[in-house]
């Protein structure tokens, strides 16, 4: 596999500054970091914006780790009040039904945000889908604003038809539409998100981007995904990778890892459904019962939501830890996806199929059991058995699935020879994706800096 490192920085480049500006969630701060620390390592003077609660987890990423990336954090106040006290102002911590609050919150903070555009003049700003003012802010001041997405350029294809901005169809309709129209569980979630994009941004994250359009994905995967939504938007789409990010090593980390070698090669399920989806008590049954029926080896990380006072030995079925023995390991909150998805014992991941966590199982060549709840993650669940790396549990129109439907996607990857198929088509688009990783980073970068070089000759 070809190498492609860093390119050397030149002693007379000019360092650039660049804002990142993520939106407040953790599928996107985590990316918008990881992009930040590649740009850092490229020559680029780092700003990255976010709210103090926001940042305490960055601040925790940096200091962990050791590849030697300089990034400058600046902090973003929100308006508070009661309801929306400051530990609010990220998705991880708040209820749900907040979530609008803090939209509004978010907006209110255009001018705090323009105050450190401002004071700081970097050369770009980098942002998110859900704050076009702040690309209106950039260039009311000069500063050339590009944005980044951090879903798949196919789900961002789809779910531009559908705001009805545009009335051709969908090339890709045999792996989106019919699935769309036969789920109404997928069909509820999908529309809603249509109208929050078009209250909150109307599409503008696209139009005010600055000649070229950074999308978290990877060409190797979605090249013609790519090159359908560039001619949708008359824009230039830039993959920026998948961008990895590294869990850099927690005190708990080498028990659960050394667990994992004690088994075969590929008879482990990693089980994990991101850091906001939770599962109710009757799913977290569901789930016990079938890995029961399954016989394998499973690692299952449990989360419960913010707040709540939940037992785990009332969420599962009496006696199954017990019953499990050594074939189990349960994990509540945090546990280390990249450093188990990369174990060889590892033959399955059972995913939510948020987008970080669909390329994280690309980029480690583990096939995956897909279990999707909203948002983009019933689309990228498609997308993954398009193609050929994916089954997806067989559930109701209402969302449900049974031990035995759990038990049988289980088998399917573990026991059964299409799981053989799926982990040689999975260990392919790996080996494609991470030799294509550093050259489009490079790329990126320098396309970025073009674009700030450009603006600074037009002053």
């Amino acid at each position: 596999m070809a190498e492609n490192r860093v390119p050397s920085v030149e002693a007379n480049e000019t360092m650039l500054s660049i804002l990142l500006f993520p939106w407040l969630g953790h599928g996107h701060v985590a990316p918008y970091l990881q992009l930040a620390k590649n740009l850092s390592k490229r020559n680029f003077k780092i700003y990255y914006c976010s709210t103090p609660v926001s940042l305490e987890s960055v601040r925790g990423d940096l200091a962990r780790s050791s590849d030697g990336a300089t990034i400058h954090l600046v902090e973003l106040h929100l308006p508070s009040s009661p309801e929306l006290p400051p530990e609010y102002h990220t998705t991880k911590n708040i209820p749900p039904n907040l979530i609008p609050k803090l939209f509004e919150a978010f907006s209110q903070s255009k001018s705090n945000f323009s105050t450190i555009l401002s004071s700081l003049k970097p050369d770009m700003v980098i942002y998110d889908r859900f704050q076009p003012w702040a690309a209106t802010a950039s260039s009311s001041l000069g500063i050339p604003a590009v944005h980044l997405a951090t879903g798949a350029a196919a789900v961002l294809s789809f779910y531009y038809h559908l705001s009805g901005m545009r009335k051709s169809p969908f090339p890709y309709d045999a792996l989106y539409l019919q699935d769309y129209e036969e789920n109404p569980y997928d069909n509820a979630v999908v529309l809603k998100v249509i109208q929050e994009d078009n209250q909150h941004s109307g599409y503008g994250h696209f139009n005010l981007s600055q000649d070229i359009i950074l999308v978290k994905t990877s060409r190797s995967f979605e090249g013609k995904y790519i090159d359908y939504l560039s001619g949708l938007l008359q824009k230039k789409i830039v993959s920026v990778g998948p961008l990895i990010v590294r869990a850099m090593g927690k005190d708990d980390d080498s028990g659960i890892l050394q667990w994992l070698s004690s088994k075969s090669r590929f008879s482990t399920v990693f089980i994990s459904c991101g850091s906001e989806n939770y599962l109710s008590k009757d799913q977290m049954q569901e789930v016990a019962k079938g890995l029961e029926i399954s016989e394998v080896n499973f690692i299952w990380v449990v989360r419960f939501p913010q707040g709540e006072r939940v037992s785990l030995d009332e969420m599962l079925p009496k006696g199954f830890l017990d019953r499990v023995g050594e074939r189990g390991r349960i994990i509540q909150g945090w546990a280390p996806q990249d450093g188990i998805l990369a174990h060889p014992s590892i033959g399955a991941f059972v995913s939510h199929c948020g987008w970080n966590s669909t390329l994280e199982s690309i980029h480690f060549g583990v096939p995956v059991i897909s279990m999707p709840f909203k948002l983009d993650q019933p689309l990228n669940a498609r997308l993954m058995v398009e193609a050929g790396v994916a089954v997806e549990v067989v559930r109701d129109g209402c969302g449900n699935f049974s031990s035995q439907e759990f038990a049988n996607a289980i088998k399917k990857v573990i026991v059964e020879e299409t799981g053989q198929e799926m982990r040689e088509k999975a260990a392919k688009l790996s080996e494609k994706m991470k030799d294509e990783d550093e050259r489009v980073m490079n790329e990126a970068a320098e396309q970025l800096r073009k674009i700030c070089l450009e603006h600074k000759q037009k002053k």
